[in-house]
């Protein structure tokens, strides 16, 4: 591999200053969040993930930035409203990726429930499974109004009768009594937002130091082992702090440290990914947000032009590393019957799926849909030292900046250290300066469009880059371009700006981290060869290399996200 491979070279940087104030392990979105914190403070911070940044249950989401109205019946009054509160924050500052999101409940009963719900709150089991009815959904849209208002424009929920609920989803079950309609936020993009952050954090200065495809694999006279997982070589780093922040990994994370936990308990969340005209237009451009038939809360959710549906809450057990299987697959499609039952569905539609698992915390008996989606700080020491190690357990994504913001305030305590920056207000990278209406985006779009670059090109980079597009283009101009035989959505300079400036080890990371492409099933063994072809150049990969990456990209697509394989014939 050549030595100036980009993300080679940010191993190095650990490795040749084997030292920090504070080493964080994992780059989930709350490890890249900590990290992005911290390093506004101007601490001496290090973070390694063992794979790509965003790859674990970060990359698996549902895709909502949302309060969670269900946590409610749970009594988590803490954890919904620093989600409402935080949704409405990252509306602001985080307008390129965050997006408003229009969200509708079917309901069919008035008074179902309503003595299963004391029972679901005070001892957080049910019996047997009993739909939300209407005057539940109206309760609950009334609390979480009363949680939205503190810094938002958010509007207020309503509810109409059947007549009008079939005016406006006119392929709802026919027996539906009313619908109730909220806002939420959507990500449709939570990898490129993860990047972002992270590049806040390297921005910082030369203290702040990232690499993927690093991982912890043990400890050695005080300090941590690490290993560079593109070469296999290993080499000893110290720090003042250890923040484990690997998600369902915490407990396998501590174990590497020679101090096993038992914390985790986490569950798998399973989503597929549909190109079906007729359901996306039976969405009316919602979320279509319901309680199946087990009680399970579930969602159908048009993403562009293709429709998320989702998701599983079940024991993940050992299996940290999951695939979406034949049973979850049947799952959706009988969801997607309850409340569109005229719509026909098919194996042939799927054009990808996804599994993770959630960071919960160990729940014994505790039905999975009610363990707390809330997150806490474990401290212990690195064995054989009095330095600290701090243990996330839990979070989800929406409140990412708020428990970066904790944590980041427990190790400056810490360190002795005061906090000099804010996060609360800070514009996340590429949304400095976003357009605001549609008026204001055609603006930008007019103002940067130029030789190689027309309107259509410049505002898929706006999408996928925010206002750090302006870079992008910068460096674009600077030498022959050309997009790609295979896709119109990339260019050769564009693989050139990703492999020297996002990390990119893999054709993977562009396929399905850097861009959308593998999650709106358009990958083709061309396209794959093709970015590999380009990126190598860049990687220093030799022709071996180049076939070596591409298959390999294929490969996990189909065997890890059902793409591209032969999955068709209708489920009964």
């Amino acid at each position: 591999m050549s030595t100036d491979h980009p993300v080679r070279a940010t191993v190095r940087a650990l490795a040749d200053h084997p030292q920090a104030s504070v080493l964080i392990v994992g780059g989930g979105i709350n490890g890249v969040g900590t990290f992005r914190d911290l390093a506004l403070q101007g601490v001496d911070v290090a973070l390694v993930e063992r794979g790509d940044f965003c790859q674990g249950a970060s990359g698996a989401s549902s895709h909502m930035i949302h309060g969670g109205i269900r946590y409610l019946e749970n009594g988590e009054f803490r954890l919904v409203h620093e989600s409402v509160v935080e949704r409405n924050r990252l509306l602001r500052i985080a307008p390129h990726y965050v997006k408003p999101l229009e969200t509708t409940i079917p309901v069919f009963s008035t008074f179902s429930g309503l003595l299963n719900a004391p029972l679901r709150f005070f001892t957080h089991r049910s019996g047997k499974p009993q739909e939300r009815g209407a005057l539940l959904v109206k309760v609950g849209l009334s609390l979480y109004d009363a949680f939205s208002r503190r810094g938002g424009t958010v509007p207020r929920h309503r509810f109409v009768g059947r007549k009008r609920s079939l005016a406006e989803l006119p392929a709802l079950r026919a027996d539906v009594k009313y619908t109730a309609t909220y806002f939420d936020a959507s990500v449709h993009d939570p990898e490129r937002l993860t990047l972002d952050v992270l590049r806040d954090g390297l921005e910082a200065g030369s203290h702040a130091r990232a690499a993927n495809y690093v991982s912890l694999v043990g400890a050695d006279d005080g300090g941590a082992r690490l290993r560079d997982e593109l070469t296999g070589e290993e080499f000893a780093f110290t720090a003042d702090i250890v923040v484990n922040m690997t998600g369902a990994w915490v407990d396998n994370t501590n174990g590497a440290l020679g101090s096993p936990s038992r914390f985790m308990g986490g569950t798998k969340g399973s989503h597929i990914v549909l190109d079906n005209p007729g359901l996306l237009a039976a969405t009316g451009g919602r979320e279509i947000f319901f309680e199946h038939s087990d009680g399970r809360i579930v969602l159908i959710y048009p993403i562009g032009d293709r429709v998320l549906v989702g998701t599983t809450d079940v024991d993940a057990g050992e299996d940290l590393e999951p695939v979406c299987t034949d049973a979850e697959i049947q799952y959706f499609f009988d969801l997607i019957r309850h409340v569109f039952p005229a719509v026909a569905v098919d194996r042939k539609d799927i054009v990808y799926t996804f599994s993770g698992v959630r960071p919960l915390p160990r729940h014994d008996d505790t039905a999975p849909g009610f363990v707390s989606r809330d997150y806490r700080i474990e401290r212990s020491v690195f064995p054989g030292t009095d330095r600290p190690v701090l243990s996330v357990v839990g979070g989800k994504w929406t409140t990412f900046r708020a428990l970066s913001e904790h944590v980041a305030d427990d190790v400056l305590s810490l360190l002795g250290r005061g906090r000099s920056a804010n996060t609360a207000d800070l514009p996340i990278g590429g949304g400095r300066g976003y357009p605001v209406d549609r008026a204001g985006m055609e603006t930008w779009v007019a103002g940067h469009t130029g030789p190689g670059a027309d309107g259509q090109r410049v505002r898929t980079l706006l999408a996928r880059y925010g206002t750090r597009a302006a870079e992008v283009l910068a460096f674009l101009a600077q030498g022959q371009d050309a997009p790609l035989q295979s896709t119109a959505e990339l260019s050769v300079r564009e693989l050139a700006w990703m492999a020297k400036h996002e990390h990119v080890a893999h054709v993977a990371d562009v396929l399905v981290r850097r861009t959308s492409l593998a999650f709106r099933g358009l990958v083709t063994a061309e396209l794959a060869h093709e970015v590999a072809s380009h990126l190598a150049p860049c990687l220093g990969w030799d022709t071996h290399q180049i076939q070596h990456e591409a298959q390999a990209a294929l490969s996990l697509l189909a065997q890890r996200h059902r793409a591209g394989t032969a999955i068709s014939g209708v489920l009964q």
